[in-house]
């Protein structure tokens, strides 16, 4: 999805905040940290704030996103009376996995904070069931700060039960009353990571350079790294699935079985919705981002690609112009493929008469099921691309140097 944010607040400024009144490793002036007596030494700012600073604000972000665009967006047209082009905001309505697109943002917050990527959350148990890590913020700030540990995880438990009392779908439910308690949710989990959470950690001195630095080890190695490599096994097997459908529909496109596909699609979502926490580092600087999540789609362009069976314009390089390269991101990653894959929530079905005025219309017919079949190919396997590149980015080289993951872990972004 193209990322619109209201604000963003800098590490600079938020040095300049007071810091929480119930820290009990703040008073630094009249207590030895290490005796608690006789004078204290003198401690500068943590080494490692300038990554936990990046933790929570790509968490903040994503709180602010889901409640001002993806949710936010469709409201506020249908509230000015732009029905269709409200529905046509709503990411993920295709296939009516909006709703859970969304929770799963919030997940990726949970992770963040807690350690882990084994937090569960279920609506009939009360939200979100935390699993923590020692080496965790959720743990360091439940030490030091049991308040406002509390506060956080009440605040992103909020906004997951919120966005899931949504009616679903989401696209014909997008006035309720529930809407509007999920924006309001997301607004006050963003403002608590931003004012206080990040103003909290931003405050914290050397003396917890150990502590914190374990924290940011741990976050790389079992929470970035299992997403990411979750996300590759996840298009891999998204990929083996669309190779068998498209097999299927060329060879007698009335028997092809698009359930499986779907259901592929969504288990190869979750961990990239999972991920939304940390867009920053390569997916963004390498342009991964909008080429699996590009939203909205240009449907037209979709069609014309269907109707003339060229692919070339899929790919792009960095020679290209700036509209080039948001065109041919307009047309590939998961929303393409969730287009061809979907119809109103559900499973696509060959219909070899069918005639579609419309783009959402469409059906896979007599004349176009060869071209679906290919464009399905070679969307999923540039979403194999982009994963691996993403993983790789991390693990093996960056633009050519350290993997990020060391980038990260020593401090040097």
């Amino acid at each position: 999805m193209k990322r619109t944010l209201l604000f963003s607040v800098t590490a600079l400024a938020l040095m300049s905040l007071a810091a929480c009144t119930d820290d009990k490793s703040k008073d630094l002036d009249n207590e030895n940290p290490s005796t608690g007596n006789g004078p204290s030494q003198s401690y500068g700012p943590a080494e490692s704030t300038v990554c936990l600073s990046q933790m929570i604000e790509g968490s903040a972000d994503i709180a602010n996103e889901v409640g001002t665009s993806k949710i936010g967006e469709p409201y506020d047209l249908w509230i000015e009376g732009n029905k269709t082009g409200a529905v046509y905001a709503v990411e993920s309505w295709y296939s009516w996995h909006s709703r859970d697109d969304y929770s799963n943002n919030i997940l990726s917050i949970a992770n963040t904070y807690a350690g882990t990527t084994t937090s569960t959350a279920n609506i009939n148990n009360g939200g979100i069931e935390w699993s923590v890590s020692n080496n965790s913020l959720a743990h360091f700030v439940e030490s030091n700060n049991p308040t406002l540990d509390a506060e956080v995880r009440k605040a992103i438990n909020d906004a997951w039960i919120a966005i899931q009392n949504i009616p679903q779908p989401f696209r014909n439910n997008i006035d309720s009353d529930e809407t509007i308690d999920a924006m309001e949710a997301c607004s006050d989990l963003e403002v608590l990571l931003t004012n206080n959470l990040q103003t909290y950690v931003m405050g914290l001195t050397s003396n917890y350079d150990n502590e914190l630095n374990a924290i940011v080890a741990n976050y790389v190695d079992n929470v970035v790294l299992p997403t990411y490599s979750e996300l590759v096994s996840g298009n891999s097997k998204l990929l083996d699935a669309v190779n068998t459908l498209a097999q299927a529909l060329m060879n007698n496109p009335e028997s092809a079985d698009f359930a499986p596909a779907c259901e592929a699609w969504l288990s190869a979502r979750a961990p990239w919705e999972k991920s939304e926490a940390f867009l920053f580092g390569p997916v963004d600087a390498l342009g991964l981002d909008p080429n699996m999540d590009s939203w909205p789609l240009d449907q037209d362009e979709i069609v014309k690609i269907l109707n003339s069976g060229n692919f070339d314009d899929l790919d792009w390089s960095d020679s290209d112009a700036d509209d080039e390269i948001e065109a041919a991101q307009n047309v590939r990653g998961y929303h393409t493929l969730e287009f061809l894959l979907f119809k109103n929530g559900e499973a696509r079905k060959y219909v070899a008469d069918s005639e579609a005025t419309t783009p959402e219309d469409m059906d896979v017919n007599s004349i176009n099921y060869k071209s679906w079949a290919n464009y399905m190919i070679q969307v999923a396997t540039l979403l194999v691309k982009d994963a691996e590149d993403l993983y790789d980015s991390w693990t093996k080289s960056y633009e050519g140097g350290r993997p990020y993951a060391d980038i990260f872990k020593s401090f040097d972004i």
